[in-house]
């Protein structure tokens, strides 16, 4: 729902009315994650989508449904075995769970503040009773960094335990679901609680002023993520060079790298291809709790690159994390067709993809991304 914040913080402050089916769960292939959302208001407006087309049309039909009579929340699903398979299921085969809730121009005031933050860019995360007792279906809260939470899931001591997951969630910037079991004593019966973060978008540290930094920076902005070139050379590392970047910064490049605040969502791309930047660079990469670690090079490069950073004191655990040569083997030749192998790797990494082609059987969508504390692993 955060997705469309910017569109329903129109709604909330026009006070219309509009339903949310949200995707709390998916099994199998299925084209859209936890957090996709559709949105119908009162006046008949759509915005967003499920499926990418398979069951739009449905769970359409049942948010009017919703507005136009009982606004209790509501799980429905769809999936392939679905008896009219082609009309309403997912066709790719897949199943997907959402749930629905009303939201009116007196209800959840928090929710609207929420996508306040969302639409300005600050982290928020909301957290949504997806399964469970009907008394606590559909509620949430809202969680901010270092701020009590706003809201109530129904129960006080719920609403601890669902903040303290939700922070985390939102720290790691991942939407998700949570599954919140009987054995851990807060809730009577089984409870999953969709969480929807909004975190700054995560950050690719491109060092090495080349025409190749200046192809991956236009694609790692297309891919949302706050790109950063560093060079210590002046002359190359200029804004003019570098218009897709949000900043080109002139500084030795493990210097720089050392006086940021990372977290397991930045990726760092050394395209220097010089010892003298190279080494300490990577030395400084390869202790940080980041998510990917590549750099630009022949195999002897690589080599080489191993053995000084074994002299530098890291252990097979950190080398083992250096994707090098980067990118996977598209046999590309221009700085764009590098740039491409190069966020392609990123992303198969962060997915926990094969790169492999995908009419050799791999799967199409995987369940989700790999958690933080193995992508900084």
């Amino acid at each position: 729902m955060l997705e469309l914040a910017t569109d329903l913080l129109e709604r909330v402050r026009g006070r219309t009315p509009f339903v949310a089916a949200t995707v709390t769960n998916v099994a199998g292939s299925a084209p859209r994650r936890p957090g996709a959302s559709l949105v119908v208001d009162a006046g008949g407006a759509v915005l967003g989508n499920v499926s990418g087309g398979c069951v739009d049309a449905a769970v359409h039909e049942a948010c009017q449904e919703m507005l136009a009579g009982d606004h209790r929340p509501r799980v429905v699903r769809f999936g392939y075995t679905d008896a009219d398979a082609l009309g309403v299921g997912l066709t790719c085969g897949g199943t997907i769970e959402l749930i629905l809730r009303h939201h009116g121009p007196d209800a959840e005031p928090h929710l609207g503040q929420a996508f306040t933050d969302a639409a300005q860019d600050k982290p928020v995360a909301v957290a949504t009773i997806v399964r469970g007792p009907d008394a606590h279906l559909g509620k949430a809260i809202v969680v901010r960094p270092e701020q009590p939470h706003e809201g109530t899931l129904g129960d006080e001591r719920l609403d601890r335990v669902a903040a303290a997951h939700a922070t985390a969630a939102l720290h790691a910037g991942r939407t998700g679901t949570i599954e919140l079991g009987v054995a851990d004593s807060y809730c009577r019966e089984p409870m999953a609680l969709l969480v929807e973060s909004n975190a700054p978008a995560p950050r690719m540290l491109v060092f090495g002023a080349i025409d190749h930094a200046a192809a991956l920076a236009q694609l790692g902005t297309f891919l949302g993520y706050r790109v950063t070139v560093c060079d210590a050379r002046a002359t190359f590392a200029t804004p003019a060079r570098f218009p897709h970047a949000d900043e080109v910064v002139v500084d030795w490049p493990h210097r720089y790298l050392e006086s940021q605040r990372l977290d397991g969502r930045t990726v760092v791309c050394v395209l220097t291809h010089d010892p003298k930047f190279d080494v300490p660079l990577l030395t400084a990469a390869l202790r940080l709790p980041v998510a990917y670690v590549g750099a630009m090079g022949s195999r002897r490069t690589h080599e080489e690159h191993l053995t000084r950073l074994r002299e530098a004191g890291l252990t097979d655990h950190e080398l083992d994390r250096l994707r090098s040569p980067i990118g996977l083997d598209l046999g590309a030749r221009t700085p764009q067709e590098t740039a491409l192998s190069i966020a392609a790797e990123i992303v198969a990494h962060r997915h926990g993809g094969t790169g492999a082609a995908l009419r050799t059987g791999v799967p199409i969508h995987r369940p989700g991304a790999v958690p933080s504390s193995q992508e900084s692993g």
